[in-house]
């Protein structure tokens, strides 16, 4: 019997352990917590039910629900683990040596299977990236690219290629989810003047010059994402140059292409230059939502015809994550940002709530869709590690913080099928909570980690990075800005006309709301006029921020 929620599981100094999910957060006696810091890996099956991890001596399996070990493989030096989506077989990988000699080194890529723990097939893989082979949900197909073409095998025969599809160079694929008819999407790099491309076909129809659901080519790409929708109908493709020869940007240059398995395509037409921080598909396959454009970045839900459905405005923002069930959807600014969160219920497009989550480089929805994970790891910031687990209203229900001398290396929620946790009714109400809230405190410089504990220098680019609060204030009325330093100015006459013209603006469309509140009707461009009061507030915010 699975878990009322999911479990969360911990690697770091202080060992790998599980705990509880929500609402209990104990250690979980599913998993005797292992102490030291030789964890390297662990993986759970896509169902959840199976987990498997490495100690720096063996690769463990367990049977989550009886608890019982499995296998146990003599793999120390694995670092990469990864379950077939049936559980059949465990994917194991370690970096590979060639012999001092310069011989070819033994093979680094095995294959067990799950129920025996026999070896069904060991391969040379030598590049990390990209190192597990794909399975579709069935796992009748699996696909390896090799040396530029992509071999298939089919129900888990390792011992001969069932097919393969062989262009020019292709440098990637990815196989479409859910059930057949398979299909899968490659990108070929351009050279010599001709454009890449992205192609989708059907396995395993792969043949002749029409044998090509659908091509997309361009010449802007170093390289490409590909990201099939739930239902496999589309592909969109983030392709990247990693420079931009108009100098306008330090990303390079990015572009967005829609490509349908019926033979469509289009370029998305964003409209705010600059980087394309993240793209994802709604889990309904028919919308997605696009982080773009010089920060402030803006976000934007776009339908199968490419068109905008709903504009978000801009805000200080670089990445986007919906909700399991898709009703939900989180604009989040990570990493060089201050971990500014917005909660939006997708189906009225109501903003739900506005927690802060500092210093974040990690998160993830829970599959009960209620619960989000966000975490400080190492090595990416080796000071005040820790995780918080949040109800979407905004809540803080757990945190942890790692001691100062230790450090958090992953921390991930147990993966649940689709379909185990039913859709809940959206709330507003932040939910009770035990954990203490902390008091807002003044926004203050912004410090890296590695000078937060030294003497404050006069430093102008530590002056114009502001430090957000770890949880936000209660916001405002959203018709009165929040002028935290109302009076003052920035010294830089540019910003300072900003803030002007913005509050100039803050001020008509109140007017606006007013006369619409006295019964006058107000023309198409007046009520667009107001539709952007939220984003002009946020622009505000974010310049007298950094006054």
């Amino acid at each position: 019997m699975a878990p009322s929620t999911p479990l969360l599981t911990v690697r770091g100094s202080e060992g790998l352990y599980m705990l509880n999910g929500p609402p209990h957060f104990t250690e979980s006696t599913v998993f005797p917590r292992e102490s030291g810091k030789n964890c390297k890996v662990y993986t759970f099956s896509k169902d959840g039910t199976l987990f498997a991890w490495g100690n720096g001596e063996k690769i463990n399996v367990i049977n989550v629900t009886n608890k019982g070990l499995l296998h146990s493989f003599n793999l120390p030096k694995a670092v990469c683990l990864e379950f077939s989506p049936k559980n059949t077989v465990l994917a194991t990988w370690q970096p590979y040596t060639t012999s001092k000699d310069g011989t070819a080194g033994i093979p680094n890529l095995q294959l067990y299977d799950v129920k025996t723990g026999t070896c069904l097939k060991s391969f040379i893989q030598k590049k990390m990236q990209n190192w597990c082979p794909s399975w579709s949900e069935d796992e009748t197909v699996c696909a390896r690219n090799v040396n530029n073409e992509v071999h298939f095998f089919e129900n888990n025969n390792f011992n001969t290629i069932a097919n393969k599809l062989h262009l020019q160079k292709i440098n990637d694929f990815v196989l479409s989810p859910g059930p057949q008819p398979y299909k899968v999407a490659v990108y070929v790099p351009g050279s010599k003047g001709a454009p890449s491309f992205v192609r989708l076909y059907q396995y395993p129809n792969f043949d002749g010059p029409h044998a090509a659901l659908a091509n997309k080519s361009f010449f802007k790409a170093d390289k490409v994402t590909m990201l099939w929708n739930k239902k496999a109908t589309a592909v969109l493709v983030i392709a990247s140059t990693d420079v931009d020869k108009t100098g306008a940007s330090y990303y390079g240059e990015q572009t967005l292409h829609y490509i349908a398995a019926n033979g469509e395509s289009a370029v998305v037409q964003l409209p705010k230059n600059g980087p394309i921080y993240d793209v994802v598909w709604n889990s309904s396959s028919t919308e997605f939502c696009a982080v773009y454009g010089f920060m402030p970045a803006k976000a934007t839900i776009f339908n199968l015809k490419c068109d905008p459905v709903f504009d978000f405005g801009t805000g200080p923002r670089n990445a986007a994550y919906y909700s399991p069930h898709g009703h939900i959807l989180v604009l989040a600014g990570f990493g060089n940002l201050r971990g500014q969160m917005e909660v939006w219920d997708v189906k009225n497009y109501k903003l739900i709530s506005k927690p802060v989550a500092s210093d974040s480089t990690y998160f993830a929805w829970c599959p009960d869709g209620e619960h989000i994970l966000t975490a400080t790891c190492a090595p990416r910031l080796r000071v005040n590690n820790g995780y918080k687990i949040w109800h979407y209203t905004g809540s803080v229900l757990h945190k942890y913080d790692v001691p100062s001398n230790g450090e958090l290396w992953q921390v991930s929620w147990q993966p649940f099928l689709d379909g185990i946790f039913p859709v809940k009714a959206i709330t507003y109400q932040a939910v009770p909570s035990d954990v203490p809230s902390e008091e807002p405190k003044a926004a203050t410089a912004y410090r890296p980690p590695a000078l937060r504990n030294k003497p404050i220098t006069n430093s102008k680019l530590e002056a114009r990075n502001e430090k957000s609060p770890d949880l936000a204030p209660t916001p405002a009325p959203q018709s009165t800005p929040r002028n935290t330093v109302s009076q003052s100015t920035s010294g830089d006459p540019e910003i300072d006309k900003k803030i002007k013209n913005l509050k100039k603006k803050l001020k008509a469309i109140e007017q606006l709301k007013e006369q619409a509140a006295a019964g006058k009707q107000l023309e198409k461009n007046q009520l667009e006029k107001i539709q952007k009061e939220k984003a002009l507030i946020q622009e505000l915010e974010d310049l007298e921020l950094g006054v």
